[in-house]
This record gives C-alpha cells, structure tokens and sequence, in this order.
C-alpha cells in the first residue's frame, strides 16, 4: 500500500529541497524523520512535515482498507521536487537602474509504502 503527500507553492529554491529529499530518498520513513529532525538545512522542517503527512495519510489508508499497518515497515518509495511559479521583484539600483529578484518555489511530493512497493521500484538503501 502506497500514500502521497505533496506541499505546493513552498517559499524554497528547488534546488535547495532536491539536497534534502535527495539524501533521505529510500529510507525508512521512522529513521528518515529522525534524520531530518536534526539537519541543518532550512527545507528539512517542511520535508519532515511532509513526511510525517505521508505517513499519516498512509495510516487513514490502512484503516479504510482494514489492513494491517506497521509504521517501522513504511520506506519513502519515491520523492521529488518540482519547481513552482517564481515570483518577480525589483531592486532599485544606483544611477537609476533596478535588479531584478528572482523568488523562487517548489513542489514537493513525497510518496510513502510498505517494504513490497520500495523493492519494485528499486530504491531501497
């Protein structure tokens, strides 16, 4: 049984979260919140979050289906961040020019399952 869980529009560069998602892709769920719990990068609170969402929601799946659910038996499966829309500042600058500031942000999409569906798609660590 797989779960998804997918946070839009977040106020982090792509190639920020891809750093984060890319070191905790294919861990177990448990060991992969712990890792993200004490990262010291800024993306890893929303990545946890997400996380923690997925597995959640993989739980509410089990229950409607009346499976049996283990949480130490949930790996991260698959986990991708996609850019977002960019948000277009200006800076003044001297002599009457202007800079433009580039805002960037992602979408970050976290899929979550048992043991079974993260050997199929062969991204188990």
């Amino acid at each position: 049984m797989e779960a998804k869980a997918q946070a839009k529009y977040v106020r982090i560069t792509p190639m920020k979260a891809r750093r984060v998602v890319d070191h905790v892709r294919g861990m177990r769920a448990v060991d992969a919140v712990d890792v993200l719990r004490y990262a010291p990068q800024a993306a890893a609170e929303t990545v946890r979050k997400l996380l923690e969402s997925a597995m959640a929601n993989a739980r509410q799946a089990a229950d409607q289906a009346g499976e049996r659910f283990d949480i130490d038996a949930l790996h991260i499966v698959e986990t991708f961040v996609d850019e977002g829309p960019t948000m277009k500042r200006i800076q003044p600058r001297a002599q009457g020019r202007a800079n433009q500031i580039l805002k960037r942000t992602s979408h970050i999409t976290i899929i979550v399952g048992d043991e079974v569906a993260a050997s199929k798609k062969g991204r188990t660590r």
